[in-house]
């Protein structure tokens, strides 16, 4: 128990020196690009981050444990929503461009609700599953988004920026050194997080919507709060909404070509859960005069959801 709190503490550690490498890195590679920080967000970043669910699927999607890949992917996009949303927002009110209101937060709720559909199999009416075809029905519609996203960029008209000039060896350097640091991080927390949990005999749902969503979630919770903190609201919505698509249309595809995930139909209420959120979501984007989370509607996500989690906690025990 010991060894296992220490290793969690070097996680945590490896997350906030890797998420800040990554968010200098990517930032440095946008202005240096001409490239704006929504798309370095949805993108690299968003990679970047969702690494460890990758990482973390991919190992329980061999041993067979749907619940657990289902859990992160449902919880960690549950999570990404309303805690670093919500913490992010607290800490500095997201304004976002008015594509994101208009399109990129849209687009994650249609993944959203087109998850819904696919793991139900309303039009099959058989055993439940996220199949390897419907795998690739889910990577099909994420190389649509990166068609999608790199096309914005040659409509986008960028300001002139000033900033101190990297080469491109430290800004990779960064880049790399930050996605690495996320990685050994996430995993290392999210290892030894299960060891505890597991023997306080907690289910592999709760354990994949809880602790492994959030364990799974800190380098996005790190990467947004330290974009929030550097009054990059580009780079703290993307992260959240290009992570939040990249579980869902990669890494639940590269789970189900690891081995079919059964799908439990009790997370549906997670899924739903997620869709009301993201529909809040957008909703708050256009209250006010300006595309802004304000801290009251990021109190309302944090309140919320902490309140589901004991829900589902005492539900459990």
């Amino acid at each position: 128990m010991i060894i296992s709190s220490l290793l969690i503490i070097v996680g945590f550690a490896s997350l906030i020196f890797g998420a800040n490498w990554l968010v200098d890195g990517a930032s440095s590679l946008a202005k240096k690009n001409n490239v704006s920080d929504l798309v370095i967000g949805l993108t690299i970043v968003a990679f970047g981050t969702s690494a460890p669910e990758l990482v973390v699927n991919s190992v329980a999607s061999f041993n067979g444990l749907s619940d657990i890949v289902l859990g992160n992917t449902v919880g960690s996009n549950n999570f990404n929503l309303f805690i670093i949303l919500g913490v992010a927002g607290l800490i500095y009110p997201i304004t976002v461009q008015s594509s994101t209101a208009w399109r990129e937060i849209p687009i994650s709720l249609i993944v959203a609700l087109f998850l819904f559909v696919l793991a139900n199999d309303f039009f099959i009416n058989q055993n439940p599953e996220i199949s390897r075809i419907n795998g690739i029905v889910l990577l099909v519609g994420f190389i649509c988004f990166i068609y999608y996203t790199f096309n914005q960029l040659k409509q986008e008209k960028p300001e002139a920026i000033t900033y101190k000039n990297k080469s491109n060896y430290k800004i990779w350097g960064l880049v790399t050194s930050g996605t690495a640091g996320l990685i050994v991080g996430g995993k290392l927390v999210v290892d030894n997080s299960i060891d505890v949990a597991t023997e306080l005999g907690v289910s592999q749902k709760i354990i994949g919507l809880t602790i492994v969503a959030a364990g799974t979630s800190l380098p996005e919770l790190v990467t947004s709060i330290v974009a929030a903190l550097k009054r990059n609201s580009d780079i703290a919505i993307g992260n959240v909404i290009g992570s939040n698509i990249f579980n869902v249309l990669l890494i639940l595809a590269i789970s189900s070509f690891v081995n079919p995930v059964k799908y439990n139909p009790n997370f549906n209420q997670d899924i739903l859960l997620l869709i009301g959120g993201t529909v809040f979501l957008i909703i708050a984007m256009f209250t006010g005069k300006r595309k802004k989370l304000d801290r009251w509607e990021a109190s309302i996500l944090l309140s919320f959801y902490l309140i589901y989690t004991a829900y589902l906690i005492t539900k459990e025990i």
